[in-house]
């Protein structure tokens, strides 16, 4: 293994950790619409847990609703019973074709509350962010043991892992910021 290794396994890591904050903050629920906020919904389908946009049509006709039309009529019901349990914390209304959700207007609590699960996904992004480089110096620091690197060569790699940690973070505080902004946006 070489130091070359290391560092790709680290930027693949921590981009995935980056999908997976920019996920998660999707299925944050804003003023507007966003079928997103459904994604975590699973639902039972021929004994598989599966996500509601695989067995239904979801479109968003405007700003403030979102319809979600089962491929099959006989999972109208699920849908609604799955969405009910959830913590989106909108009632469906549902018509017997389809099922739809009008986005509430927010209040400025519900909006604060909104921001404080926002920044708690985006801490748990920058820590496994900085797992990922703690791994990668113990990963270094094993190759300078083992007299693969030089003390000066593993120094190097963990001042660049740390950069590379720094850059991430940055982008998770980025990503934060504007879905702040969206958020507190009336």
């Amino acid at each position: 293994m070489s130091t070359d290794i290391v560092f790709s396994e680290l930027e693949e890591k921590m981009k995935k950790t980056i999908e997976s904050v920019k996920r998660d903050f999707g299925s944050i629920r804003t003023g507007r619409a966003n079928p997103s906020i459904l994604d975590r919904i699973q639902i039972e389908s021929y004994g598989t847990m599966t996500q509601i946009k695989n067995i239904a049509k979801v479109a968003t006709p405007d700003a403030k609703t979102i319809t979600i039309t089962p491929f099959e009529k006989n999972m109208l019901g699920v849908i609604d019973k799955a969405i009910q349990k959830s913590d989106v914390g909108i009632t469906p209304q549902n018509d017997g074709q389809s099922i739809r959700l009008s986005m509430p207007q927010m209040t400025q609590e519900i909006r604060k509350d909104r921001v404080k699960v926002m920044k708690k996904a985006a801490e748990e992004g920058k820590v496994a962010v900085r797992n990922e480089r703690r791994t990668a110096v113990d990963k270094i620091k094993k190759l300078e043991k083992d007299s693969k690197i030089s003390e000066d060569e593993s120094k190097k790699a963990q001042e660049k892992a740390q950069k590379t940690t720094d850059k991430y973070v940055a982008e998770i505080d980025k990503l934060a910021e504007a879905k702040e902004k969206e958020i507190l946006d009336i």
